[in-house]
């Protein structure tokens, strides 16, 4: 039976339609993976009746030929989107309790495409954070290990309960988020697929918001094709987004053809940081080289602003956060703190805020309520929104110049250990997004491929960044580098 989680979507799919097994089955499976993977802590709310209705469902649409891609397909879904009547806590003891009485627009496509819930996933709380350490439900656990080394390692945030179960074969896929890399780079960490669609390519309606110009819903898979079939589910026009785009959807999976002939593939020189590790120079180096043997074009390109992307975001984010967040008061739902004898709706605020939000919740909130008060507004936030302005605008004079995507590392290094980066230095953390950032800033599609593996046996992944719109010729180039790539190592099974 376990041997059934470990299938792709794609090669589930074709066995569902062939009736070699049963959507009832494929999610008893990954049930039974999940119930013993508890070490890695990376679903925090499990759905088991809400799983075996929707796969008894699925089974009844597959029998009645009435079948989409996902339909009987087993993911988890990060604890950011809201689920009818499931807990849905964005990783936050402020919204303990809380059940929405409705479904984000992401899940309920997935579920009207047949896609099965086994539950929710574990993540950085309000998505804010590079390792997974800052959630309510505790710290989730890479399946990865460094050789024979017993430290537990990141599996990466904020969406590092979604990496860690499809890396661990707990599900077939799983949403994720990414305001500045929180898909991309969990992704390089853990040797799965992670797709950052463009901006309003995905809804946002039902998605608690952490920064809401820059949050996008996107697939963590096992491949490239699979990222292809789960985003085309995921994707589309919503009426209750302002910013959902009025698209028509192209056909994702059929456009992996993995031609890349002649396409112009840009590498930004100043993505070439100091002190990077002369691993992912080298990785980065034989990307190039395989996309060139596909025969792609590799030019340099150059990204002048790069420079100031982290500090950018690191306004512009908390700024928006810090608005986002100030709907959370235990009013209305959620947590509310215990209140003392004469205590009046300031202390209310004042102790459900202080009891309910993390350190780095609080931190993020603080910086942006500076950033956007009344003497340091036009000194950072504006200054911040002119560079993000330039930062846009260097993408776009590299794809005027012929350029159809743009090859970067997905990281700076591989996944680290559990609390060897502490929050005495914020910063060092935050550098993590050094190469993610701008394209959530510019809107763009980014994906993460996972490309190969460092010294001491773990995972490290390269990011494509695309033309906005344009994930189907993003997804094919990915694809064409996960085959020239050719990355099939998994964890060694220890939890």
């Amino acid at each position: 039976m376990s041997a059934l989680s470990k299938l792709t979507i794609a090669e589930a799919r074709d066995r569902l339609r062939a009736g070699e097994v049963s959507a009832v089955e494929l999610t008893e499976a990954c049930l039974a993976e999940i119930d013993g993977a508890r070490a890695l802590n990376a679903f925090v709310h499990d759905t088991p009746e809400i799983a075996r209705a929707q796969a008894e469902a699925a089974d009844a649409r597959i029998a009645a030929g009435d079948a989409p891609a996902m339909c009987g397909i087993p993911v988890g879904i990060k604890d950011l989107f809201c689920t009818q009547g499931v807990p849905s806590q964005a990783g936050s003891k402020i919204l303990e309790g809380f059940r929405p009485e409705y479904e984000s627009t992401v899940t309920r496509q997935l579920f009207e495409a047949g896609a099965v819930m086994l539950g929710k996933l574990n993540m950085d709380e309000f998505a804010m954070g590079s390792s997974n350490e800052t959630s309510t439900y505790g710290n989730a656990v890479s399946p990865w290990r460094r050789g024979n080394d017993a430290t537990p390692l990141t599996p990466g945030g904020s969406s590092g309960g979604s990496a860690a179960a499809v890396a661990a074969d707990l599900c077939l896929a799983a949403t994720g988020t990414d305001t500045g890399g929180s898909i991309r780079q969990p992704a390089a960490f853990v040797g799965i697929t992670g797709l950052k669609p463009t901006y309003g390519r995905c809804s946002r309606w039902g998605i608690v918001a952490f920064a809401s110009s820059l949050d996008q819903a996107g697939p963590m898979t096992k491949s490239v094709r699979d990222a292809a079939i789960m985003l085309q589910a995921m994707a589309g026009h919503d009426p209750k987004d302002s910013t959902s785009a009025d698209l028509l959807l192209p056909d994702f999976e059929a456009a992996l053809t993995g031609d890349v002939r002649g396409k112009k593939i840009g590498i930004p020189r100043e993505y070439r940081m100091d002190g990077m590790p002369e691993e992912i120079e080298t990785l980065w180096a034989r990307g190039a080289e395989m996309l060139r043997d596909a025969g792609a074009e590799i030019v340099d390109i150059s990204l002048p602003h790069t420079k100031y992307a982290l500090p950018a975001y690191y306004v512009i984010a908390p700024a928006e956060a810090s608005s986002n967040l100030a709907r959370y008061d235990g009013v209305r739902y959620g947590r509310r703190a215990r209140l003392a004898q004469g205590d009046g709706v300031t202390e209310m605020y004042e102790k459900t805020r202080a009891e309910g939000f993390g350190h780095e919740v609080q931190r993020r909130v603080m910086i942006g309520t500076y950033v956007l008060s009344a003497g340091f507004y036009d000194a950072y936030y504006n200054r911040a929104r002119r560079v993000r302005a330039l930062i846009k605008r260097d993408f776009e004079r590299a794809f005027a110049d012929g350029v159809e995507a743009i090859l970067t590392p997905a990281t700076p290094s591989a996944a680290f250990g559990l609390g060897e980066i502490t929050d005495a230095d914020p910063v060092q953390m935050y550098l993590n997004d050094v190469f993610t950032v701008t394209v959530n800033l510019a809107g763009l599609p980014g994906i993460s491929v996972p490309a190969g593996i460092d010294a001491q046996g773990l995972p490290l992944g390269l990011q494509l960044i695309g033309r906005p719109w344009d994930e189907a010729d993003l997804l094919n180039t990915a694809y064409a580098l996960e085959g020239a790539a050719g990355f099939v190592s998994k964890p060694a099974k220890w939890w």
